[in-house]
């Protein structure tokens, strides 16, 4: 018994080794498919997490200037210097009161400082008037088509 046990051939089949490189060619397709999501995700959290760094420099920035709202490019200037944002494109002007995607686009990455004017709540990514005091932000971020999605944050 133990010398037909010794008599057989060792070693695997054609059909074993293609399974195995079949399935790990899955795996490998599985890995290189979610890396890409995964990055844009990453780019997509830091872009919102600027965003909230950012309406934070302008509620600093206000504070120190008696509760004024950005209205010029040197008081953009000066919320930029506080914001020291890496990845977004600051806003070099203020917009005012209400912005649609329609008319006024955006880039990928690019803010939009708009004062007098809140987040509208039926189209995402645009503004409506509100108080002089309300400020919002307008940006995009990566859909999973690599399209733009607009976004708006108000502080």
């Amino acid at each position: 018994m133990l010398k037909k046990l010794k008599d057989q051939n060792k070693g695997f089949t054609i059909i074993e080794v293609l399974i195995v490189l079949a399935i790990a060619g899955l795996i490998m397709l599985i890995v290189f498919m979610a890396v890409p999501a995964l990055n844009r995700n990453k780019r997509n959290t830091q872009a919102r997490s600027e965003v909230s760094n950012y309406l934070g420099a302008v509620q600093e920035w206000s504070n120190n200037n008696n509760g004024k709202v950005p209205a010029s490019v040197a008081d953009i200037n000066g919320v930029n210097d506080l914001a020291n944002s890496t990845f977004m494109q600051e806003p070099t002007s203020v917009q005012t009161g209400a912005r649609n995607n329609t008319a006024h686009a955006l880039v990928l990455q690019q803010m939009e400082l708009v004062t007098g004017s809140r987040c509208d709540t039926a189209t995402i990514g645009n503004t409506i008037a509100a108080a002089g005091r309300a400020v919002a932000i307008r940006f995009t971020v990566e859909g999973s088509n690599g399209s733009v999605i607009h976004q708006c944050q108000e502080s």
